[in-house]
Protein backbone atom coordinates (compact mmCIF):
# COMPACT_ATOMS: atom_id res chain seq x y z
CA UNK A 1 0.00 0.00 0.00
CA UNK A 2 1.52 3.61 -1.19
CA UNK A 3 1.93 5.84 1.94
CA UNK A 4 0.53 9.32 1.36
CA UNK A 5 0.19 12.50 3.43
CA UNK A 6 -3.55 11.75 2.93
CA UNK A 7 -3.26 8.26 4.08
CA UNK A 8 -1.22 9.61 7.33
CA UNK A 9 -3.56 12.35 8.07
CA UNK A 10 -6.31 9.63 7.98
CA UNK A 11 -4.74 7.85 10.44
CA UNK A 12 -3.81 10.04 12.67
CA UNK A 13 -7.83 11.69 12.80
CA UNK A 14 -8.90 7.92 13.45
CA UNK A 15 -6.13 7.61 15.98
CA UNK A 16 -7.21 11.00 17.56
CA UNK A 17 -10.90 9.92 17.52
CA UNK A 18 -10.06 6.15 19.15
CA UNK A 19 -7.96 8.10 22.06
CA UNK A 20 -11.12 10.61 22.47
CA UNK A 21 -13.43 7.58 22.93
CA UNK A 22 -10.76 6.40 25.59
CA UNK A 23 -10.68 9.54 27.30
CA UNK A 24 -14.23 10.28 27.69
CA UNK A 25 -14.66 6.25 29.23
CA UNK A 26 -15.96 6.79 31.95
CA UNK A 27 -15.04 4.21 35.28
CA UNK A 28 -17.44 2.41 37.41
CA UNK A 29 -16.00 0.91 41.12
CA UNK A 30 -17.63 -2.13 42.02
CA UNK A 31 -17.29 -4.23 45.33
CA UNK A 32 -18.70 -7.68 45.86
CA UNK A 33 -17.80 -10.38 47.84
CA UNK A 34 -18.41 -13.40 45.11
CA UNK A 35 -16.80 -17.10 46.55
CA UNK A 36 -18.31 -19.71 44.05
CA UNK A 37 -17.15 -20.08 40.62
CA UNK A 38 -20.60 -19.59 39.81
CA UNK A 39 -20.80 -16.43 41.37
CA UNK A 40 -17.77 -14.99 39.64
CA UNK A 41 -18.89 -16.34 36.05
CA UNK A 42 -22.35 -14.87 36.40
CA UNK A 43 -21.08 -11.77 37.62
CA UNK A 44 -18.40 -11.13 35.23
CA UNK A 45 -20.91 -12.13 32.98
CA UNK A 46 -23.39 -9.41 33.78
CA UNK A 47 -20.66 -6.61 34.13
CA UNK A 48 -19.15 -7.50 30.25
CA UNK A 49 -23.17 -7.50 29.48
CA UNK A 50 -23.17 -3.87 30.98
CA UNK A 51 -19.91 -2.29 29.42
CA UNK A 52 -21.64 -3.66 25.82
CA UNK A 53 -24.77 -1.50 26.48
CA UNK A 54 -22.36 0.83 27.67
CA UNK A 55 -19.41 1.42 26.02
CA UNK A 56 -18.61 4.70 27.78
CA UNK A 57 -18.57 3.15 30.55
CA UNK A 58 -15.35 0.85 32.19
CA UNK A 59 -16.11 -1.03 35.40
CA UNK A 60 -13.44 -1.85 37.96
CA UNK A 61 -14.10 -5.20 39.66
CA UNK A 62 -13.05 -5.18 43.40
CA UNK A 63 -13.69 -8.60 44.64
CA UNK A 64 -13.46 -10.24 48.42
CA UNK A 65 -13.97 -12.78 50.02
CA UNK A 66 -17.30 -12.97 52.38
CA UNK A 67 -16.16 -12.70 55.47
CA UNK A 68 -13.65 -10.47 54.80
CA UNK A 69 -15.84 -8.44 52.90
CA UNK A 70 -18.61 -7.87 55.94
CA UNK A 71 -15.19 -6.94 57.70
CA UNK A 72 -14.12 -4.19 55.67
CA UNK A 73 -17.39 -2.68 54.53
CA UNK A 74 -18.05 -0.21 56.71
CA UNK A 75 -14.44 0.99 56.59
CA UNK A 76 -14.37 1.55 52.53
CA UNK A 77 -17.82 3.07 52.44
CA UNK A 78 -16.32 5.69 54.77
CA UNK A 79 -13.01 5.99 54.11
CA UNK A 80 -12.98 5.36 50.01
CA UNK A 81 -16.69 4.34 48.86
CA UNK A 82 -17.20 2.52 45.53
CA UNK A 83 -19.99 3.19 43.31
CA UNK A 84 -21.68 -0.51 43.83
CA UNK A 85 -21.81 -2.24 46.44
CA UNK A 86 -23.51 -5.70 47.41
CA UNK A 87 -25.27 -6.65 50.48
CA UNK A 88 -28.73 -7.05 52.59
CA UNK A 89 -32.10 -5.57 52.70
CA UNK A 90 -33.75 -5.51 56.11
CA UNK A 91 -31.99 -4.93 59.23
CA UNK A 92 -28.39 -5.75 57.77
CA UNK A 93 -28.66 -2.48 55.25
CA UNK A 94 -30.28 -0.64 58.79
CA UNK A 95 -26.72 0.73 60.35
CA UNK A 96 -25.42 1.60 56.57
CA UNK A 97 -28.66 3.43 56.27
CA UNK A 98 -29.25 4.92 59.64
CA UNK A 99 -25.22 6.51 59.24
CA UNK A 100 -25.95 8.31 56.10
CA UNK A 101 -23.62 5.85 53.93
CA UNK A 102 -25.99 4.70 51.53
CA UNK A 103 -28.37 7.04 49.22
CA UNK A 104 -32.04 6.57 48.25
CA UNK A 105 -32.74 5.10 44.82
CA UNK A 106 -36.57 5.77 44.63
CA UNK A 107 -35.82 7.69 41.40
CA UNK A 108 -33.98 4.33 40.03
CA UNK A 109 -37.38 1.98 41.09
CA UNK A 110 -39.39 4.53 39.85
CA UNK A 111 -38.14 5.16 36.00
CA UNK A 112 -37.82 1.29 35.41
CA UNK A 113 -41.45 -0.15 36.94
CA UNK A 114 -39.41 -1.68 39.58
CA UNK A 115 -42.45 -1.03 41.92
CA UNK A 116 -44.63 -3.24 39.81
CA UNK A 117 -41.69 -5.91 39.07
CA UNK A 118 -39.85 -6.17 42.18
CA UNK A 119 -42.50 -5.94 44.08
CA UNK A 120 -42.56 -8.71 46.70
CA UNK A 121 -39.04 -6.88 47.67
CA UNK A 122 -40.35 -3.04 49.07
CA UNK A 123 -40.94 -4.04 52.22
CA UNK A 124 -37.45 -5.40 52.88
CA UNK A 125 -35.94 -2.51 50.94
CA UNK A 126 -37.65 -0.04 52.50
CA UNK A 127 -36.62 2.21 55.68
CA UNK A 128 -38.14 5.82 56.72
CA UNK A 129 -40.23 5.35 53.48
CA UNK A 130 -37.06 5.32 50.73
CA UNK A 131 -36.03 2.58 49.18
CA UNK A 132 -31.95 1.96 49.39
CA UNK A 133 -31.37 -0.87 47.33
CA UNK A 134 -32.12 -3.21 43.92
CA UNK A 135 -32.58 -7.18 44.32
CA UNK A 136 -31.42 -8.78 42.00
CA UNK A 137 -31.52 -12.72 43.44
CA UNK A 138 -33.75 -14.60 46.19
CA UNK A 139 -33.86 -17.96 48.20
CA UNK A 140 -37.15 -19.40 48.77
CA UNK A 141 -37.65 -21.17 52.36
CA UNK A 142 -40.03 -23.93 51.34
CA UNK A 143 -41.09 -27.29 52.97
CA UNK A 144 -40.19 -29.88 51.31
CA UNK A 145 -41.04 -33.77 51.58
CA UNK A 146 -40.39 -36.86 51.01
CA UNK A 147 -43.32 -38.07 49.00
CA UNK A 148 -42.36 -41.67 48.83
CA UNK A 149 -43.30 -41.73 52.63
CA UNK A 150 -46.34 -39.35 52.25
CA UNK A 151 -47.69 -42.56 49.62
CA UNK A 152 -46.53 -45.21 52.07
CA UNK A 153 -48.42 -43.48 54.78
CA UNK A 154 -51.41 -43.20 52.26
CA UNK A 155 -52.18 -39.73 53.26
CA UNK A 156 -51.63 -36.34 51.20
CA UNK A 157 -50.01 -33.34 51.69
CA UNK A 158 -51.66 -30.51 52.78
CA UNK A 159 -51.37 -27.20 53.53
CA UNK A 160 -54.02 -26.92 56.46
CA UNK A 161 -52.30 -26.62 60.00
CA UNK A 162 -54.06 -28.85 61.70
CA UNK A 163 -54.41 -31.67 58.99
CA UNK A 164 -50.93 -31.35 58.31
CA UNK A 165 -50.42 -32.07 62.43
CA UNK A 166 -52.97 -35.06 61.97
CA UNK A 167 -50.09 -36.34 59.66
CA UNK A 168 -47.31 -35.66 62.13
CA UNK A 169 -49.57 -38.17 64.46
CA UNK A 170 -49.63 -40.42 61.59
CA UNK A 171 -45.51 -40.21 60.83
CA UNK A 172 -45.09 -40.57 64.51
CA UNK A 173 -46.96 -43.75 64.30
CA UNK A 174 -43.97 -45.26 61.34
CA UNK A 175 -41.59 -43.92 63.77
CA UNK A 176 -40.44 -41.31 61.06
CA UNK A 177 -39.98 -37.58 62.23
CA UNK A 178 -42.49 -35.58 60.77
CA UNK A 179 -40.26 -32.65 60.79
CA UNK A 180 -36.30 -32.30 60.49
CA UNK A 181 -34.21 -29.80 60.89
CA UNK A 182 -30.49 -29.22 62.11
CA UNK A 183 -29.91 -26.55 64.74
CA UNK A 184 -26.44 -27.27 65.70
CA UNK A 185 -25.82 -23.63 63.98
CA UNK A 186 -28.75 -22.24 65.21
CA UNK A 187 -30.36 -20.47 62.08
CA UNK A 188 -32.32 -23.34 60.84
CA UNK A 189 -34.19 -22.92 64.13
CA UNK A 190 -35.02 -19.32 62.71
CA UNK A 191 -36.73 -20.83 59.62
CA UNK A 192 -39.78 -22.79 61.57
CA UNK A 193 -39.79 -19.22 64.06
CA UNK A 194 -40.14 -17.09 61.06
CA UNK A 195 -42.52 -18.98 59.19
CA UNK A 196 -45.08 -19.47 62.23
CA UNK A 197 -44.89 -16.50 63.73
CA UNK A 198 -45.74 -15.37 59.79
CA UNK A 199 -48.86 -17.66 59.60
CA UNK A 200 -50.07 -16.64 63.17
CA UNK A 201 -49.41 -12.88 63.21
CA UNK A 202 -48.04 -11.70 60.03
CA UNK A 203 -45.25 -10.28 58.14
CA UNK A 204 -45.96 -6.84 59.79
CA UNK A 205 -46.31 -7.73 63.12
CA UNK A 206 -43.27 -10.39 62.52
CA UNK A 207 -41.52 -6.96 61.10
CA UNK A 208 -41.96 -5.21 64.29
CA UNK A 209 -41.12 -7.85 66.66
CA UNK A 210 -37.82 -8.04 64.60
CA UNK A 211 -37.02 -4.17 65.15
CA UNK A 212 -37.83 -4.57 68.92
CA UNK A 213 -41.28 -2.55 68.91
CA UNK A 214 -43.19 -5.64 70.46
CA UNK A 215 -41.94 -7.01 73.43
CA UNK A 216 -41.14 -11.52 73.59
CA UNK A 217 -44.04 -11.65 76.52
CA UNK A 218 -46.66 -10.49 74.05
CA UNK A 219 -49.85 -12.87 74.00
CA UNK A 220 -49.79 -13.12 70.11
CA UNK A 221 -45.86 -13.71 70.79
CA UNK A 222 -47.51 -16.89 72.96
CA UNK A 223 -49.87 -17.88 70.55
CA UNK A 224 -47.01 -18.48 67.82
CA UNK A 225 -44.64 -20.12 70.78
CA UNK A 226 -48.24 -22.32 71.62
CA UNK A 227 -48.50 -23.07 67.81
CA UNK A 228 -44.99 -24.36 67.96
CA UNK A 229 -45.78 -26.02 70.37
CA UNK A 230 -47.97 -28.53 69.02
CA UNK A 231 -45.11 -29.60 66.17
CA UNK A 232 -42.64 -29.92 68.99
CA UNK A 233 -43.19 -33.50 69.70
CA UNK A 234 -42.70 -34.63 65.96
CA UNK A 235 -39.48 -32.83 65.10
CA UNK A 236 -36.08 -34.61 65.45
CA UNK A 237 -35.36 -34.85 68.82
CA UNK A 238 -31.32 -34.55 68.38
CA UNK A 239 -31.76 -31.90 66.23
CA UNK A 240 -29.33 -29.66 68.43
CA UNK A 241 -26.39 -32.19 67.38
CA UNK A 242 -27.00 -32.34 63.45
CA UNK A 243 -26.32 -29.63 60.71
CA UNK A 244 -28.64 -28.43 58.03
CA UNK A 245 -26.93 -31.03 55.62
CA UNK A 246 -27.47 -34.13 58.11
CA UNK A 247 -31.06 -33.46 58.26
CA UNK A 248 -31.40 -33.02 54.67
CA UNK A 249 -29.90 -36.55 54.66
CA UNK A 250 -32.42 -38.01 57.20
CA UNK A 251 -35.17 -36.76 54.84
CA UNK A 252 -33.29 -38.12 51.81
CA UNK A 253 -32.96 -41.32 53.69
CA UNK A 254 -37.08 -41.37 54.88
CA UNK A 255 -36.28 -40.75 58.39
CA UNK A 256 -38.52 -37.44 57.86
CA UNK A 257 -41.02 -36.55 55.78
CA UNK A 258 -41.00 -32.46 55.84
CA UNK A 259 -37.90 -30.30 56.50
CA UNK A 260 -37.91 -26.61 56.40
CA UNK A 261 -35.38 -25.19 54.24
CA UNK A 262 -33.79 -22.88 51.72
CA UNK A 263 -34.06 -23.95 47.95
CA UNK A 264 -30.07 -24.03 48.09
CA UNK A 265 -30.77 -27.90 49.47
CA UNK A 266 -32.17 -28.93 46.12
CA UNK A 267 -28.98 -29.82 44.83
CA UNK A 268 -28.18 -31.51 48.28
CA UNK A 269 -31.37 -33.64 47.96
CA UNK A 270 -30.75 -34.78 44.70
CA UNK A 271 -27.14 -35.92 45.06
CA UNK A 272 -29.05 -37.78 48.53
CA UNK A 273 -31.12 -39.97 45.62
CA UNK A 274 -34.47 -37.92 45.34
CA UNK A 275 -35.70 -37.69 42.62
CA UNK A 276 -38.69 -35.36 41.44
CA UNK A 277 -40.99 -38.01 41.88
CA UNK A 278 -39.93 -38.94 45.38
CA UNK A 279 -39.09 -34.97 46.57
CA UNK A 280 -42.14 -32.82 47.01
CA UNK A 281 -42.20 -29.08 47.87
CA UNK A 282 -44.58 -26.59 48.86
CA UNK A 283 -45.13 -23.41 50.76
CA UNK A 284 -45.32 -24.10 54.78
CA UNK A 285 -49.06 -24.88 55.87
CA UNK A 286 -51.58 -21.91 56.69
CA UNK A 287 -52.06 -21.32 60.36
CA UNK A 288 -54.22 -18.09 60.22
CA UNK A 289 -56.37 -18.03 56.97
CA UNK A 290 -57.03 -14.23 57.88
CA UNK A 291 -53.25 -13.64 57.67
CA UNK A 292 -51.78 -12.74 54.05
CA UNK A 293 -49.39 -15.53 53.08
CA UNK A 294 -46.07 -14.35 53.53
CA UNK A 295 -42.43 -16.24 52.74
CA UNK A 296 -39.17 -16.50 53.89
CA UNK A 297 -36.62 -15.44 51.07
CA UNK A 298 -33.64 -13.90 51.85
CA UNK A 299 -32.59 -11.17 49.45
CA UNK A 300 -29.15 -10.25 47.58
CA UNK A 301 -29.41 -6.33 47.28
CA UNK A 302 -26.98 -3.99 45.47
CA UNK A 303 -26.85 -0.56 46.94
CA UNK A 304 -25.54 3.10 46.18
CA UNK A 305 -23.03 4.52 48.71
CA UNK A 306 -23.45 7.72 49.42
CA UNK A 307 -19.95 8.53 48.78
CA UNK A 308 -19.80 7.18 45.12
CA UNK A 309 -17.74 9.53 42.58
CA UNK A 310 -19.91 8.23 40.00
CA UNK A 311 -23.65 8.22 40.95
CA UNK A 312 -24.90 9.11 37.42
CA UNK A 313 -23.53 5.37 36.19
CA UNK A 314 -24.03 3.95 39.46
CA UNK A 315 -27.78 4.63 38.82
CA UNK A 316 -27.39 3.23 35.22
CA UNK A 317 -25.93 -0.21 36.64
CA UNK A 318 -28.74 -0.51 39.28
CA UNK A 319 -31.18 -0.33 36.85
CA UNK A 320 -29.17 -2.72 34.20
CA UNK A 321 -29.28 -5.50 37.30
CA UNK A 322 -33.06 -5.00 38.01
CA UNK A 323 -34.19 -5.89 35.00
CA UNK A 324 -35.84 -9.26 34.01
CA UNK A 325 -33.43 -10.06 31.44
CA UNK A 326 -30.21 -9.69 33.38
CA UNK A 327 -31.68 -11.67 36.54
CA UNK A 328 -32.78 -14.41 34.60
CA UNK A 329 -29.38 -14.56 32.86
CA UNK A 330 -27.36 -13.95 36.28
CA UNK A 331 -29.60 -16.69 38.35
CA UNK A 332 -29.46 -19.10 35.14
CA UNK A 333 -26.28 -19.39 35.60
CA UNK A 334 -26.20 -19.42 39.53
CA UNK A 335 -29.11 -21.72 39.47
CA UNK A 336 -30.88 -19.13 41.82
CA UNK A 337 -34.33 -17.45 41.84
CA UNK A 338 -34.58 -14.16 39.95
CA UNK A 339 -36.40 -11.30 42.11
CA UNK A 340 -37.78 -9.51 39.37
CA UNK A 341 -40.94 -11.35 38.22
CA UNK A 342 -41.13 -11.04 35.13
CA UNK A 343 -38.10 -12.80 34.80
CA UNK A 344 -37.53 -16.51 34.12
CA UNK A 345 -36.29 -19.12 36.82
CA UNK A 346 -33.82 -21.78 35.66
CA UNK A 347 -35.19 -24.26 33.93
CA UNK A 348 -36.67 -26.36 37.54
CA UNK A 349 -39.15 -27.83 38.56
CA UNK A 350 -38.86 -26.67 42.13
CA UNK A 351 -37.53 -23.43 41.44
CA UNK A 352 -39.98 -22.69 39.37
CA UNK A 353 -42.59 -23.56 41.69
CA UNK A 354 -41.12 -21.88 44.58
CA UNK A 355 -40.60 -18.62 42.14
CA UNK A 356 -43.98 -18.57 41.50
CA UNK A 357 -45.21 -18.63 45.56
CA UNK A 358 -42.36 -15.79 46.17
CA UNK A 359 -44.23 -13.59 43.13
CA UNK A 360 -47.32 -13.97 44.81
CA UNK A 361 -46.48 -13.44 48.66
CA UNK A 362 -47.36 -10.74 50.64
CA UNK A 363 -44.22 -9.98 51.36
CA UNK A 364 -41.03 -11.78 51.73
CA UNK A 365 -38.93 -11.55 55.28
CA UNK A 366 -35.22 -11.60 55.25
CA UNK A 367 -34.73 -14.52 57.73
CA UNK A 368 -34.49 -14.12 61.51
CA UNK A 369 -30.69 -12.96 61.67
CA UNK A 370 -30.91 -10.55 58.75
CA UNK A 371 -34.40 -9.36 60.14
CA UNK A 372 -32.94 -8.43 63.86
CA UNK A 373 -29.77 -6.95 64.46
CA UNK A 374 -27.43 -9.14 66.03
CA UNK A 375 -27.71 -8.91 69.94
CA UNK A 376 -31.18 -9.77 69.94
CA UNK A 377 -30.97 -12.52 66.87
CA UNK A 378 -28.26 -14.99 68.49
CA UNK A 379 -29.66 -14.89 71.83
CA UNK A 380 -33.58 -15.63 69.94
CA UNK A 381 -32.16 -18.55 67.87
CA UNK A 382 -30.49 -20.21 70.88
CA UNK A 383 -33.98 -19.80 72.69
CA UNK A 384 -35.50 -21.52 69.51
CA UNK A 385 -33.04 -24.29 69.80
CA UNK A 386 -33.94 -24.37 73.55
CA UNK A 387 -37.72 -24.46 73.05
CA UNK A 388 -38.09 -26.94 70.43
CA UNK A 389 -36.06 -29.43 72.95
CA UNK A 390 -37.76 -28.45 76.20
CA UNK A 391 -41.06 -26.27 75.16
CA UNK A 392 -42.35 -26.62 78.68
CA UNK A 393 -39.58 -23.84 79.10
CA UNK A 394 -41.63 -21.28 77.14
CA UNK A 395 -42.45 -18.86 80.03
CA UNK A 396 -38.27 -18.58 81.29
CA UNK A 397 -37.17 -18.26 77.43
CA UNK A 398 -39.94 -15.50 76.25
CA UNK A 399 -38.60 -13.50 79.53
CA UNK A 400 -35.11 -14.40 78.92
CA UNK A 401 -35.57 -12.79 75.91
CA UNK A 402 -37.70 -10.09 76.69
CA UNK A 403 -34.84 -9.16 79.05
CA UNK A 404 -32.50 -9.40 75.73
CA UNK A 405 -34.72 -6.69 73.90
CA UNK A 406 -34.57 -4.23 76.77
CA UNK A 407 -31.05 -4.14 76.12
CA UNK A 408 -30.65 -4.80 72.05
CA UNK A 409 -31.93 -1.63 70.84
CA UNK A 410 -31.22 0.89 73.05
Amino acid sequence: MQVTKKSIGLALAASFVASSAMAEQRELVINMDRTSELDQKASQDLIDAFEAANPDIKVKWNNFDREGYKSAIRNFLIADAPDIVVWFPGNRMAPFVDAGLFDPVDDVWDENNFREELASSIPTTTRDGKLWGVPYRVAGWMLFRNDALYEEARIEPTDNWEEFLANCETFAAMDVDCVTTGTRDLWPGAGLFDLINMRVNGYEFHMDLANGEIPWTDDRVRATFTEWGKLAPYITQDHAALGWDEAAARLSSGKAANFLIGTFAIKTFRSGGMTDDTLGMQAFPIINPDVPRSEEAPINTYHMPSGAKNKEDARKFLAFVGKAEQQTAYNQTTIGMPVNKTATPPDDKFLTEAFELLSSAHALSQFFDRDAPAEMAKPAMEGFQEFMAKPERVDAILERLESVRAKAYR
